[in-house]
């Protein structure tokens, strides 16, 4: 596993407050379950999901009713383990800790493959999807979002007025996952506000969002404060471009 890797699962598994700061996170999630819950889905799928985190989006699949056989996963245990603790044990879901970009799942296939804003930390989210689709099953569906390269605009911005590059990751162009021949492929922008600076980068933080892009090296204290001063003077506010893409499999 690269350190890179490691990194993210360090940050994820000290984040105990995620759910009380990750505002966006959870409301993209809700609508994916909204839109997941509108398939034609047979009556007990067998469903996986990628990256579950504390739960948000299965919690929300549950309350609409998307039943069947779970095998839920994500690359950081402790997240697996939350998830665990918020939905209960039950012999219709198997909770695993894997690798979503280049681990198998077990129980394939699936006639719903789920994802929630996880594979922007992946390092080839378009491959890891069309490998993803090998793992449905005829007529099945695969429905992630993920952050397109939008976002956080205004944090990069506030860094290029001073002359340097942000240290957000880099996150795949749109057309990248065009190429794979979605039945949707959506685009909104979600605009958190923050009170200053210092509260933005605090709510990375707390929901383990913080890891940098591997080159990137912290700015001396000087820099960071000039960039702090140019984002809180154009409003504080930052973009998650959210990229919504569907895979489906003819039966």
């Amino acid at each position: 596993m690269s350190g890179q890797r490691e990194r993210i699962i360090r940050a994820f598994a000290k984040a105990p407050d995620y759910e009380d700061h990750a505002r966006v996170q959870r409301s993209v999630a809700e609508a994916l379950a909204a839109r997941i819950a509108a398939l034609a889905l047979p009556q007990s799928p067998r469903v996986l999901e990628i990256g579950c985190g504390t739960g948000f989006l299965t919690r929300a699949l549950l309350a609409a009713d998307v039943g069947g056989d779970w095998t839920i996963t994500d690359i950081a245990p402790e997240m697996v383990e939350r998830c665990r603790a918020s939905l209960g044990d039950a012999p219709s879901r198997q909770f695993a800790a894997m690798d979503g970009e280049f681990g198998t799942p077990e129980g394939g296939p699936f006639d719903l493959i789920c994802s929630s804003l996880a594979l922007q930390w992946f390092t080839d989210a378009p491959a890891a999807l069309a490998r993803m689709a090998d793992w449905l099953a005829p007529g099945g569906h695969c429905l992630v979002t993920t952050l397109g390269p939008g976002s956080f605009a205004e944090w990069r911005e506030a860094h290029a007025a001073e002359g340097l590059v942000a240290g957000t990751p880099e996150f795949q162009p749109v057309e990248d996952f065009a190429r794979l021949d979605p039945a949707a492929l959506d685009v909104e922008a979600h605009v958190e506000c923050h009170a200053d600076a210092r509260a933005f980068l605090r709510s990375l933080k707390a929901i383990g969002a913080g890891t940098s892009s591997p080159r990137h090296r912290p700015l001396p204290p000087a820099a960071l404060r000039r960039v702090m001063a140019r984002f809180e003077a154009s409003g504080s506010a930052v973009t998650y471009e959210v990229v919504t893409c569907h895979l489906h499999r003819a039966r």
